[in-house]
């Protein structure tokens, strides 16, 4: 009995995002992803850096103001990551691949409010393209001015 207990503090601290304002679960082509949600200036910033590990689903949903071509970068990320520009409306825009601790700046190709990292290769390895539906996520950057 104390080590079922054990399991689930352990299950549920693993599970508890560490440097995102909220979480969310995202479903995109029957796949569920548990993401972190980074919705504000700080947490935006921080991303997934200097995150030594990532679970299979998992991933982090950052959440912008307004739309825009937001670009991305790898430094001081150790894992190498697939990213999703996602529109307002759900649909993906493009997905690049990411190499870690690289200052390569990965950019949406259209009017993101979104964009999703996960695991290198997530995406191609479970059919997800662009023009797929994004489903689950929130649609305001809360706790910063200007959010709907």
């Amino acid at each position: 009995m104390k080590i079922i207990r054990v399991l689930l503090l352990l299950g549920f601290l693993c599970a508890w995002p560490a440097h995102a304002d909220d979480a969310a679960l995202l479903t995109i082509n029957t796949q569920q992803i548990h993401a972190e949600v980074a919705a504000t200036p700080a947490t935006r910033a921080h991303g997934l850096m200097g995150r030594g590990r990532l679970c299979a689903n998992c991933g982090m949903l950052f959440v912008f103001p307004i739309e825009g071509h937001h670009g991305f970068w790898m430094k001081d990320t150790p894992l190498p990551l697939s990213i999703a520009f996602v529109a307002r409306n759900g649909r993906v825009i493009n997905i690049d691949e990411m190499q870690a601790y690289t200052l390569d700046v990965h950019f949406a190709e259209g009017d993101a409010l979104y964009a999703l990292e996960m695991r290198g290769g997530w995406f191609e390895a479970h059919g997800v393209k662009p023009g797929d539906r994004l489903l689950g996520i929130p649609r305001t950057a809360p706790n910063e001015p200007g959010a709907e």
